[in-house]
């Protein structure tokens, strides 16, 4: 079975704790704006670029 790939507007999860709103989608990857980190990861900004093997679609 294929993985399911996001869309736009989608709510994925990755690094287990970090959720956030796609906001595009490439070949290989999306962009998120981050909405909820449960880590001790820090960005600078609220979005970041993840690979679609990275993530679990939540909604």
């Amino acid at each position: 079975m294929a993985k399911k790939v996001a869309e736009v507007g989608s709510i994925i999860e990755f690094h287990n704790g970090i959720k956030g709103v796609v906001q595009k989608v490439n070949e290989n990857s999306v962009i998120v704006a981050i909405t909820e980190n449960q880590t001790p990861l820090e960005y600078e900004g609220n979005r970041t670029v993840v690979n679609h093997k990275r993530y679990t679609v939540v909604s």
